[in-house]
């Protein structure tokens, strides 16, 4: 049978892969069930959360983090996510197939959503509430789609800013499937789209999402639970959370009038606020937060999502997978403008870490500490309720794209610098490039270990020197035990593991990928 394309397009709508993919939603209806009332399309439609539940937790998190610069894994966990981690990259993994088979999943999903919405409509006797109601659902797993399909362009494409041939070159997208249609014929099967079809397509669901998302919150005499819709830590989709991703997607394809007004909209018209120096370690300790516009709901023991801090904490404080590097310590230790808040939000020691049976002090990334609701047993895993879209990146992309438009304007930054650094005092700057680089930076520390620093370094094409442990310098022994394979790994600017092959099984199954590897692994 064919590996993987056959096996995303015979899935049923709700089955899952690995990578944290492998929970059906509690409550969810298969394919085959009949839906005759708006009780079962909502049922139906739960799926969808929990799809965002899973990939914006666990190794969808943190994995392109384990393969860049801030972390080092020790001797002692087994090789775990080494491939990664030493830059061993190849198309034949197995866990670049499962995000592959895994993000085509949930598409598939998307795409039986929209269909049963579609026939749902076309039922007689709909009240126009039911119409906006379904129209919320369709626009629900539109959104899913577009930030699957952003999630698979933003691993398994080149960069839309640095690709070569430009972003209309052949195949430098992705197989595009828009309906769930189940086949072994392999004449169907598509091939890879051109990146700016990929982007078009993405900006198109996400066009069509919001305004489905704004249409249901204008309902709000009706529908009671457009309120909690609006308030910071939704779990569900709002307009915001759509209007978040557009200024998302519009930051990696450089379009920065777009990236500004999107991120502007949510900062000026939403109710959200940037957590500040003195509640910020509390979002991600007792996650209570107005900055979060979106957190996909959870509950214990069955809707909850993969554990994103377990690679770096153990509940026994004996070990750890991956600690961050001393040169990571340092970004956030030293600086010129003040103490930073979030020292103390993702870092904390361990002082008895053990390797070989001896214990040693070690500072390990804590901005995951794992939530006690989600507990099993006594034990805890590491299971965090997730914050995909925050306040302080749409602070933080207006800066950019502000500068990046020649406007010499500090202000979103010098106000998001304020709620970071204790005693911070307002910057001015004479040096447009000067004013970029401390949003960068400001970017890198604020999002480490969520996945941006990968798309940071894609679009801006460069990158990176993993710190060399140095443990007599640092003073840290435990840095003697680090995988020294992966010690002061680099890579150049525009290094092709960077983007993610293809997976072989796929390759292998579809005929029409012929010939449309990434550069740099083979055929």
């Amino acid at each position: 049978m064919k590996k993987i394309y056959l096996s995303l397009m015979l899935l049923g709508a709700v089955t899952f892969t690995s990578c944290d993919m492998d929970k059906a939603p509690y409550g969810a209806l298969d394919e085959n069930t009949a839906i005759t009332k708006m009780h079962d399309l909502t049922m139906f439609r739960n799926q969808l959360y929990g799809t965002l539940r899973s990939v914006t937790s666990g190794s969808w998190v943190y994995i392109t983090d384990i393969q860049l610069d801030h972390f080092i894994g020790l001797i002692s966990n087994g090789n775990k996510l080494g491939m990664f981690s030493k830059g061993t990259i190849l198309p034949s993994d197995g866990d670049i197939e499962s995000f592959w088979a895994g993000s085509y999943s949930s598409i598939a999903t998307c795409n039986s959503i929209i269909a049963k919405c579609d026939e749902f409509a076309a039922k007689p006797d709909l009240s126009a509430n039911d119409k906006v109601l379904i129209e919320r659902y369709k626009g629900e797993a539109k959104f899913t789609r577009a930030y699957m399909y952003l999630w698979l362009a933003d691993h398994y494409c080149q960069s839309y800013t640095q690709v070569k041939g430009g972003p209309e070159a052949k195949a430098t997208g992705l197989p595009i499937v828009t309906t769930f249609h189940p086949t072994s014929d392999v004449t169907k099967y598509p091939s890879r789209s051109t990146l700016k079809e990929t982007f078009d397509f993405i900006n198109k669901d996400l066009s069509e999402a919001y305004a489905a998302l704004k249409a249901y919150e204008a309902t709000g005499d009706k529908n009671k639970d457009v309120a909690a819709l609006l308030k910071p830590c939704s779990e569900y989709l709002s307009s915001f959370a759509v209007e978040a991703l557009q200024a998302r997607v519009a930051l990696l394809a450089g379009d920065w009038a777009t990236a500004k007004a999107k991120a502007e909209d949510v900062i000026e018209n939403g109710n959200y606020s940037l957590a500040n120096v003195s509640n910020y370690k509390a979002m991600w300790d007792d996650e209570d937060s107005s900055e979060p516009i979106f957190r996909p709901y959870m509950a214990s023991p069955s809707e909850v999502g993969g554990s994103t801090g377990d690679i770096f904490l153990s509940d026994n404080q004996l070990s750890a997978d991956y600690i961050p590097t001393f040169g990571t310590m340092l970004d956030y230790a030293q600086s010129e403008k003040g103490s930073d808040v979030r020292f103390d939000a993702f870092f904390t020691t361990y002082d008895n870490l053990k390797i070989h049976g001896v214990g040693y002090e070690a500072y390990v990334f804590n901005k995951y500490p794992g939530n006690d609701q989600f507990k099993v047993g006594d034990t805890k895993n590491f299971v965090n309720l997730m914050k995909p879209f925050r306040l302080s990146e749409m602070y933080l992309i207006s800066a950019e794209a502000d500068a990046r438009m020649g406007n010499n304007n500090p202000a979103r930054l010098n106000e998001f610098c304020a709620n970071r650094y204790s005693g911070y005092e307002t910057q001015t700057y004479d040096n447009a490039q000067k004013l970029l680089d401390d949003i960068l930076i400001e970017r890198d520390k604020e999002f480490i270990c969520e996945g941006m620093r990968w798309s940071d370094l894609r679009r801006l094409n460069v990158g990176f020197d993993r710190y060399k442990s140095n443990p007599a310098e640092d003073g840290y022994d435990i840095y003697k035990f680090v995988v020294k394979a992966a010690d002061g790994l680099s890579y150049a600017a525009g290094d092709h593991r960077l983007t993610w092959p293809i997976p072989k099984g796929e390759l292998d199954a579809n005929p029409n990928l012929k010939g449309q590897q990434n550069p740099g692994y083979g055929d």
